[in-house]
C-alpha cells in the first residue's frame, strides 16, 4: 500500500524522518518495499485561471483564455478533450514559457493560427500521476491565478507498505499512523469526524432476511451477507474536480483522480479504511435501497465501467426501490410486471457500482453508502467475476465492522465542505459482531515469546494498541479493538507484545531440539533416496524431473493404464491427468532428444494409478554405455543396461536378480523377449527389459531403448559382518543341458537350494548351442564355489556334486560329459 510521508506525518506530528521509518516498519511487521522521492513541479509550472474555453473551428483544438496573475490574460491551444466546455474560473496547471520539462524547454508557438503561450500539462506531463487522459482541473478559487503549483503541491516521500493478509487494520493512513504512534508512544492526531447523524435519514434500506450457506453444508454458519449498512444523502453538489489537496494525496496513494465526488469516496478509503459506494440519487427510485441475494443464475449486471458479469445466487447486491421488499431477488420474478432485474442493480455489493446508480458529471444529490460486509462470500465473488477493486481488497480481509457510521460522517462532511447540503439524518441498519474478550496471563505470553516481558508493560502495549485491558496481577483480560478482527486467541496477544517491545529484545539462545519417539529414524526413506540419487549420477546417468500430467493419447502410446484422475483446468490438452506409470515420462524425454545417439536418464516420481498413489524410480538407456573415443566404448546392449544395474546394487550393498518373464507376465511396455522381473534383496519390486518396437514406434525412436521401473523405497538389507575365511575355495564346473526356454535363473536357483552349506556361489561362464546337444536345446555351464571352516577335500565335495547332478536329473535335464 502507497501512502505520502506528509499524511503520516499530520497524523503523528512528532513522527521521525523517512530515513528512520524504514527499520521502524520492519520491527513492525510492516515492512517497506520502497520509498519514492516525489519532486516538486517546476517553478514555471503556474496555477491559472480559465476564463473562457471556445471550439476552434476545424480543429479537435480548444481555445482557452486564461488568467496568469501577474503575466495577465495569455491564450493557448488544448487538444485534451476535458478542455472543452470548462466552466470559467476553473484552474488548471499552465507549463508558462522558459519552463524546461522532460528534457524539453517550452516556449510560445503558433497552432491553428492561436500563438500558444506554454502548454497546459497532465497529470503524468508534470510526473505527478499516471493520467494522460486530460488536463489537471482544480476548483475555481484554489489559489491566485499565477500562483507557482509547487508551493501547493510542494515535494513528498512515498512509502510503499508491505501488507500482511491479516493485517486489514493498516490499509489506511489511520491505521499505520496508529500502529506507529504506539510502538513510538506519540501523540495520535484523529482525522475530522464529520457532523453526526441525527435522527432518521432519507433512505430506506432493507437487507436480507434469508442467509446462505456458500457450500450447502447444513452445520455450517449461516451467512448473512451484510451486517451493517449506513446510508447519508448530500444534494445541492456541483460535481468537478476535487480540491487540490485531496487530489494530491490521492494521486500520491497511487489512484487516479476523477471528480469530486469519486474523489472524496476513495479518500476516506484511503484515510479511514472503509470502502464507500455512492449513487446517484435519481437512480434510487423510491428512496429505497434493498440488500439482496441473487439474481437467478445467468443475470447480466452491467458495472460503472461497461463491463458486463453474469452474477447468480449466492452473489450480494445493492439494488434501488423498484424492487419489492423481498429477501431474495429470485422472488422478485414472481410478481408480474416488475422491471427487468439487471435495470435496478446499483452495484455488486462490495466489489464494484453498476452502471445504474453511477455518478455522472451532472450529478448533483448523491446517496452515501457505507456498509460491513461479509468477507467470504466478497472473496467467492470477486474471484469468480475475476473482478479485484481496492474496495474488495480491504472487505476480504476483514473491515472493522463498527466504522461505517464514522466513514460515512467523515464523507458527507467532506462533500459538505466542497458545497453541498447534508442531510443531519442517517439509516443505520444491522448489527454487526465484533472480536470477543481474550483471557490470558503475562506467564503464558512470556513462555510463547521466551523473552521477558513485565506484565505491566504488555497492559501498556495493548492499551496503546486500542484494547480495554482488566484483570489484576498478572491476569490479563482483554477486549481487542473493534479494528482489529485478526485478534481472536491470547497468542495474539503475545504477538501484538512482542511486536511493540521489539523483535530485537529476543534473547540469542540454542533451540532446544525435542525429537519425538515418533520421529525417530524419520529420515532415512529420505536419506535412501538422496543416497540413490547420488549412485546413479556417479554411474553416469542424469536426472530428470518431468510433469506428472499425462493424456489419454499418451497413456494409449505407452501401452499404459489409462488415467483415472482428471484435472479440472489441465494446463494444456497434452496434459489432463495424473500419470499411471514412469516410463512414458522418460519415453518422452529421450523423444525431445532423439536427434542424440545416446541417452541415460532416470527419474524418481509418483504415478496415480486405480490401485491408489504410489511412488516409482525410472531408468532409461538408449546408444552406447560409454562412446567410442581414443579408446573402445561399451555397446549399449541389454547386457550393459542390466550390469550397470547390477553395478547400482552392488555400490548401495543390495543384492539383485533378474528373473526371465515369460507371456502375460511380461508389462505392456517390454519386448516379449527381452523382459525380466527385478528382485531386490529378495523382494520383488518392479520390472527391467527393452523397450517395445511399437511404442517406441510410436514415439519415434529409433534403435534399442532399455528401461527399468521400480517401486520406492526399495527394501533395504539388514548388514552383517562375518571373519573372512582363511580356508582356499574348492572349484568345481558343471555344464547343464536343458530345452531353450528354461532360464539360466532357474538353473541357478535348483542348485543353490540342493548345494548345502557348502555351496557358496554359482556363476555363469559358457553358454552353448549345436548339433551335439540337439536341437531345442542348450548347454549352460556354470563354476560351483565351495568353502568350508578347513581346506576341502575332494571327498567331501563329491558327495555334493553327486546330489546336485541328481537334482538337475530329476528335472528332466542332462549332464554335458567332458
Amino acid at each position: 500500500m502507497k501512502i505520502p510521508y506528509s499524511w503520516l506525518k499530520e497524523l503523528v506530528p512528532n513522527l521521525p524522518s523517512v530515513t528512520e521509518l524504514e527499520p521502524i516498519f520492519a520491527q513492525l511487521g510492516l515492512p517497506l518495499e520502497g520509498v519514492e522521492e516525489v519532486a516538486a513541479p517546476p517553478a514555471g509550472v503556474l496555477l491559472v485561471a480559465v476564463k473562457a474555453a471556445e471550439a476552434m473551428p476545424g480543429t479537435q483544438l480548444t481555445k482557452l483564455t486564461l488568467d496568469v496573475g501577474e503575466h495577465g490574460e495569455k491564450v493557448i491551444a488544448s487538444g485534451a478533450g476535458n478542455a472543452v466546455g470548462l466552466p470559467a474560473g476553473t484552474m488548471l496547471a499552465l507549463v508558462s514559457p522558459g519552463t524546461e520539462l522532460g528534457g524539453m524547454t517550452y516556449g510560445v508557438r503558433a497552432l491553428q493560427g492561436v500563438e500558444s503561450w506554454g502548454m497546459a500539462a497532465s497529470a503524468k506531463e508534470l510526473s505527478l500521476g499516471e493520467s494522460s487522459a486530460g488536463l489537471m482541473l482544480f476548483p475555481a478559487g484554489t489559489a491566485k491565478p499565477g500562483t507557482p503549483l509547487r508551493e501547493l503541491w510542494a515535494a513528498d516521500h512515498v512509502l510503499d507498505v508491505e501488507v500482511t493478509p491479516n493485517r486489514a487494520d493498516v490499509l489506511s493512513a489511520l491505521g499505520l499512523a496508529r500502529d506507529l504512534a504506539a510502538f513510538l508512544k506519540l501523540d495520535l492526531v484523529q482525522p475530522p469526524m464529520g457532523p453526526q447523524a441525527v435522527g432518521e435519514g432519507e433512505i430506506r434500506v432493507s437487507l436480507p432476511e434469508k442467509g446462505i450457506r456458500i457450500e450447502r453444508d447444513p452445520t455450517q454458519k449461516l451467512r448473512f451477507g451484510c451486517d451493517r449498512f449506513v446510508a447519508r444523502t448530500v444534494s445541492g453538489l456541483r460535481n468537478g474536480p476535487a480540491p487540490l489537496w485531496m487530489q494530491r494525496r490521492v494521486t500520491l496513494a497511487g489512484m487516479r483522480s476523477i471528480d469530486l465526488i469519486v474523489d472524496t469516496s476513495n479518500y476516506v478509503m484511503l484515510e479511514l479504511g472503509q470502502p464507500t459506494a455512492l449513487y446517484d440519487r435519481r437512480d434510487v427510485r423510491g428512496d429505497q435501497i434493498l440488500v439482496a441475494f441473487g439474481l437467478r443464475q445467468g443475470e447480466v449486471v452491467r458495472d460503472l465501467l461497461g463491463g458486463e458479469h453474469e452474477v447468480g445466487p449466492e452473489d450480494l447486491l445493492i439494488l434501488d426501490g423498484a424492487q419489492p421488499e423481498v429477501s431474495t431477488v429470485a422472488e422478485a420474478f414472481e410478481t408480474a410486471g416488475q422491471p427487468r432485474v439487471g435495470d435496478t442493480v446499483l452495484g455488486i455489493a462490495g466489489i464494484v457500482g453498476g452502471d445504474h446508480g453511477h455518478v455522472r458529471a451532472d450529478t448533483t444529490d448523491v446517496v452515501v453508502e457505507v456498509a460491513h460486509f461479509d468477507p467470504v462470500l466478497l472473496r467467492r465473488t470477486s474471484t469468480r467475476l475475476g473482478l479485484k477493486t481496492d474496495a474488495v481488497f480491504r472487505y476480504e480481509r476483514g473491515v472493522d465492522p463498527l466504522l461505517p457510521e464514522r466513514a460515512a460522517a467523515r464523507l458527507v462532511g467532506l462533500l459538505g465542505d466542497a458545497g453541498g447540503q447534508v442531510h443531519p439524518g442517517a439509516t443505520v441498519v444491522g448489527d454487526p459482531e465484533i472480536p470477543g474478550r481474550i483471557e490470558a496471563t503475562g506467564e503464558q505470553i512470556r513462555a510463547l515469546l521466551g523473552m521477558p516481558v513485565d506484565t505491566e508493560e504488555m497492559r501498556g502495549i495493548l492499551t496503546r494498541l486500542g484494547c480495554v485491558v482488566e484483570g489484576e496481577g498478572d491476569t490479563l483480560s482483554v477486549l481487542p479493538p473493534s479494528w482489529r478482527v485478526d485478534m481472536a486467541i491470547w497468542q495474539d496477544l503475545a504477538e501484538e507484545v512482542a511486536r511493540l517491545h521489539g523483535f530485537v529484545h529476543l534473547p540469542e539462545t540454542l533451540p532446544t531440539l525435542r525429537v519425538h519417539e515418533s520421529n525417530l529414524g524419520a529420515e532415512r526413506e529420505g536419506v535412501a533416496r538422496a543416497t540413490l540419487r547420488r549412485t546413479l549420477a556417479g554411474l553416469g546417468a542424469q536426472e530428470v524431473v518431468t510433469y506428472t500430467f499425462t493424456s489419454d493419447e499418451e497413456a494409449h502410446k505407452a501401452r499404459t493404464e489409462r488415467p483415472g484422475v482428471r484435472l479440472r483446468n489441465p494446463l494444456s490438452a497434452d496434459r489432463t491427468a495424473l500419470r499411471t506409470a514412469l516410463y512414458p515420462s522418460l519415453v518422452k524425454a529421450a523423444q525431445a532428444h532423439a536427434k542424440g545417439d545416446r541417452a541415460l536418464i532416470f527419474e524418481m516420481g509418483r504415478i496415480f494409478p486405480a490401485t491408489g498413489e504410489t511412488e516409482r524410480m525410472g531408468l532409461l538407456m538408449r546408444g552406447p554405455l560409454a562412446p567410442r573415443t581414443d579408446q573402445a566404448g561399451v555397446a549399449g546392449d541389454f547386457r550393459a543396461f542390466k550390469g550397470l544395474v547390477e553395478s547400482l546394487a552392488g555400490t548401495l550393498g543390495a543384492s539383485f536378480e533378474l528373473r526371465q518373464l515369460r507371456g502375460d507376465a511380461v508389462p505392456a511396455a517390454l519386448h516379449p523377449g527381452i523382459a525380466g522381473e527385478v528382485v531386490w534383496n529378495g523382494q520383488s519390486v518392479g520390472w527391467l527389459g527393452a523397450l517395445h518396437p511399437e511404442i517406441a514406434q510410436a514415439f519415434g525412436l529409433k534403435g534399442d531403448t532399455f528401461l527399468m521401473e521400480a517401486a520406492l523405497p526399495l527394501p533395504p538389507r539388514e548388514w552383517a559382518f562375518r571373519d573372512p575365511s582363511r580356508a582356499p575355495a574348492a572349484w568345481r564346473d558343471l555344464a547343464v543341458i536343458t530345452p531353450t526356454g528354461v532360464s539360466y535363473g532357474e538353473i541357478a536357483a535348483l542348485l543353490r537350494e540342493h548345494g548345502g552349506a557348502l555351496l557358496e556361489s554359482v556363476e555363469p561362464f559358457d553358454v552353448f548351442t549345436g548339433e551335439q546337444i540337439g536341437a531345442g536345446n542348450r548347454s549352460v555351464a556354470v563354476r560351483l564355489v565351495f568353502r568350508g571352516e578347513k581346506t576341502l577335500t575332494d571327498a567331501e565335495v563329491d558327495p555334493v556334486m553327486e546330489q546336485l547332478m541328481t537334482a538337475v536329473r530329476a528335472q528332466g535335464w542332462t549332464i554335458r560329459e567332458k
